[in-house]
């Protein structure tokens, strides 16, 4: 008798917690969620951020708080996110230098998923664009690199969002592919901070998607040399693409969404389901083109497949140009 009572209330208990899973997923979330970015204020992907977590905030009737932590390359927002309860209430915006960066330029990175983090879904990129100063008057891409053939080593510089990032990675390729020295000025307080510098003419080029620049080219503050995409962008299709100077040449930023490991799977799934929705939602998909942005629909295992992907993709060309 006693075995059978401990039976049926383990049972009940069993019951229990199954039921009460699914529901907690299903009312998440029950107060306001932090997405930690490690983007500046008005850096290029900060917009994009706002939007989404905006759209959110409307579909889930409560408060998306967007968190920016830039500096270190990306490992101050990647620390604050890990020690972060993992119950979903705490999502980081991880770029793809946020993987890929050389070890040793910025501490606790390159992380890995999932044994640092949980991916939970896409939230989109842009190509890199390669701007010049309209103080440089230089006007494409075959120009400039004539310029810094001609000009002593490291006279042109360039700015970055920081070593290890994207922006870094792509200025070290191009004067690897171009045979020219260019030197790294890294700005920490994102694109608005270096545009600034570049007017003051401390530095002459800026490496940033369209989304950090399109003021800043409307204006005539810089002037596009050329799209780091395949081919030519539809915003902007008389801007050329690098590889029609340097055949081949590609570099395209996105960021994912990740939560701090042990956070449910149903939590994750649902998070995942209706990102996809934000960044479908109409209003949404059109503000995001204007910055020529792409969303795939993709899921915490196509997520973690396209992160493994480009992580193979960028090591080869990391380790090529020694990146430090």
């Amino acid at each position: 008798m006693h075995t059978r009572r401990w039976t049926v209330g383990s049972l009940c208990l069993v019951i229990v917690a199954v039921a009460a899973t699914p529901a907690g997923a299903q009312d998440y979330p029950t107060r306001p969620v932090r997405i930690v970015s490690d983007a500046a204020p008005g850096s290029a992907i900060d917009p994009i951020v706002r939007i989404v977590a905006d759209r959110l905030s409307q579909m889930w009737g409560q408060q998306v708080i967007v968190v920016n932590l830039p500096g270190a390359g990306g490992s101050i927002a990647v620390s604050a996110a890990a020690k972060s309860a993992p119950d979903g209430y705490t999502l980081l915006v991880a770029a793809l230098s946020t993987f890929v960066a050389a070890p040793g330029t910025a501490s606790n990175l390159p992380i890995q998923v999932p044994r640092d983090f949980l991916p939970v879904g896409h939230l989109g990129g842009a190509p890199m664009l390669i701007a010049a100063a309209s103080w440089l008057d230089v006007k494409t891409l075959p120009e400039l690199i004539a310029l810094a053939k001609k000009n002593p080593p490291n006279e042109l510089t360039y700015a970055t969002t920081g070593p290890g990032r994207l922006t870094h990675m792509t200025g070290e390729l191009l004067a690897n592919r171009a045979g020219i020295q260019l030197l790294m000025i890294p700005y920490p307080g994102g694109t608005r901070q270096a545009l600034k510098e570049m007017q003051s003419k401390r530095v002459s080029l800026v490496i940033e998607s369209y989304s950090g620049l399109m003021s800043a080219i409307q204006s005539r503050v810089v002037i596009p040399l050329a799209v780091a995409s395949p081919q030519r962008v539809p915003g902007m299709p008389n801007v050329p693409t690098v590889a029609e100077t340097l055949p081949g040449f590609q570099a395209s930023g996105w960021q994912a969404v990740l939560v701090p490991r042990g956070t449910p799977d149903a939590i994750v799934q649902k998070v995942n389901t209706d990102l996809i929705k934000a960044l479908s939602h109409p209003e949404v998909s059109k503000q995001l083109a204007r910055y020529q942005r792409k969303q795939p629909a993709l899921s915490p295992a196509e997520t973690s497949a396209f992160i493994k992907a480009e992580r193979a993709t960028w090591a080869p060309i990391v380790k090529q140009i020694g990146l430090r």
